[in-house]
């Protein structure tokens, strides 16, 4: 019995070395890397949306991260800004087409997070930051999402991305929250190379964009 509250004595500080200490600084190095090497794929993509679809570059909105902390996250424009008669944006599957469908596809769209990295204000490994309208809505349980920093990928993202239901989805949130260790880290990281190669789970069936969280679904 002593031994056993010994080693998970033991692991306890060894994850919470790694949450505070460790994955900090491997993402900030890390982010410096990608960031480096991937510059010239980034400025083409920026050109190239500049030129189909025109400004802005960047789709740029606030979220909510650790500790429910507001920040803005940045991603490529992957939807054109088209309006119905009465100036109204239209629905999210008839502004996603031609050259966003394929940065999306490849993920491209998710390149200006490493900025977000490099901030602090996420990491590469860890919940998706949601809408900041979605705050009011967890229960109790749910809001264990934000006990860790917003990842570029995480569990929900291999494990079916936007194929998954809300419920599903928070569900492998919070069991990484639970179990946050380098070595699930390193899985998550790979597994997600797996998927943008195979380009799986990018929409939920017969949808451009996930259905918003009522707090219900």
């Amino acid at each position: 019995m002593i031994k056993e509250v010994y080693i998970s004595k033991i692991e306890r500080i060894e994850q919470d070395m790694y949450k505070n200490l460790l994955k900090p600084l491997f993402d900030k190095i890390l982010a410096f890397i990608l960031i480096i090497l991937s510059l010239p794929l980034m400025i083409t993509v920026a050109i190239l949306i500049y030129l189909w679809d025109g400004r802005p570059i960047l789709f740029v909105q606030e979220r909510p991260g650790y500790k429910e902390k507001i920040f803005r996250i940045y991603k490529f424009r992957t939807m054109t800004n088209e309006t119905d008669e009465n100036g109204n944006l239209l629905p999210d599957e008839k502004r996603l087409k031609g050259l966003g469908k394929i940065i999306r596809s490849l993920s491209f769209d998710e390149l200006p997070q490493l900025f977000n990295v490099l901030k602090g204000d996420m990491s590469f490994v860890g919940p998706r930051p949601l809408l900041i309208e979605y705050l009011p809505l967890y229960n109790e349980r749910q809001k264990k999402r934000h006990e860790v920093k917003p990842g570029i990928t995480g569990m929900a993202q291999v494990m079916g991305r936007n194929a998954l239901s809300w419920q599903e989805k928070f569900e492998y949130d919070i069991y990484y929250v639970e179990n946050q260790s380098f070595w699930l880290d390193v899985k998550i990281i790979f597994l997600t190379i797996l998927k943008v190669l195979k380009r799986e789970g990018i929409s939920q069936p017969g949808r451009a964009t996930m259905e918003k969280f009522n707090g219900k679904n």
